[in-house]
């Protein structure tokens, strides 16, 4: 499929459900919990999210089976007929209301993901992957599972305007102005996680690099990555990903 192709197929939903493919087809989902949630078309809900049915894999989800949801948690379309988590909603509910400008929130427990949320320091500068999250990261601590609403006010002022946010204790969680930006940062933040975890099991002396070094590469590719969030200037990564999304499930689009 050409970049037009794509352009020209992919509404909200269809990013949406590739995303939570893509999420199963790498092993980053954790059976029917944690959640990707996407801010709803206009024609659906003027300040409502997509969000996935409770009870389906993540490779169950189709553009056609997400749920929207608006900000109170009143359910307006839900083909599935079996609501959603209950924690899912106080997380991205709380993103999608805070902050207008992200339009993708992605949450995981992965075991590498919940390692390093499980370390006092977090992220290590290591790695080149690393460096893209250096001084670049929030942390939310632990109270539960998030079922209180209450939390949410917590949450967001933890949060506050970046985009990746260790939930201490918990799992990771990255913000997008679209799909794309918020999978390529959950991506990436995995693979660093994965990489810290194997460097320690190792024994071996960390070699961590400079901050200054380390702040300077974090600023190359900040401006590397200024156009991504926005679903009118291509995103070459991301278009990969949703062939690679549509060749192995093109029943997503359904």
């Amino acid at each position: 499929m050409k970049h037009d192709d794509i352009n020209a197929v992919a509404t909200e939903r269809l990013h949406l459900a590739a995303a939570y493919r893509l999420v199963a087809y790498f092993g980053l989902d954790d059976s029917i919990f944690t959640h990707i949630s996407a801010r709803a078309p206009a024609s659906e809900a003027e300040h409502g999210f997509l969000i996935n049915p409770f009870g389906l894999r993540f490779d169950e989800v189709t553009a056609s089976n997400l749920v929207t949801v608006d900000l109170d948690g009143t359910i307006i379309r839900d083909t599935y007929g079996a609501g959603i988590n209950d924690a899912g909603f106080t997380i991205h509910s709380a993103v999608h209301a805070a902050r207008p400008e992200v339009g993708c929130v992605l949450h995981t427990h992965t075991v590498a993901g919940v390692a390093i949320a499980s370390m006092v320091e977090g992220i290590l500068p290591l790695n080149q992957w690393s460096m893209q999250f250096y001084n670049r990261v929030a942390f939310h601590d632990y109270e539960g599972i998030a079922l209180d609403l209450r939390e949410r006010e917590r949450l967001v002022a933890d949060l506050g305007v970046r985009k990746v946010m260790i939930l201490r204790n918990h799992g990771l969680l990255t913000c997008g102005g679209t799909v794309g930006e918020a999978f390529a940062l959950m991506f990436n933040l995995e693979r660093t996680c994965k990489a810290q975890v194997a460097l320690m099991s190792t024994g071996a002396e960390l070699n961590r690099v400079p901050d200054d070094v380390a702040e300077h590469t974090a600023g190359q590719y900040d401006y590397l990555t200024r156009n991504r969030g926005n679903y009118d200037v291509p995103d070459p990564e991301w278009e990969a990903y949703l062939r690679l999304a549509l060749k192995h499930y093109p029943d997503l689009a359904s």
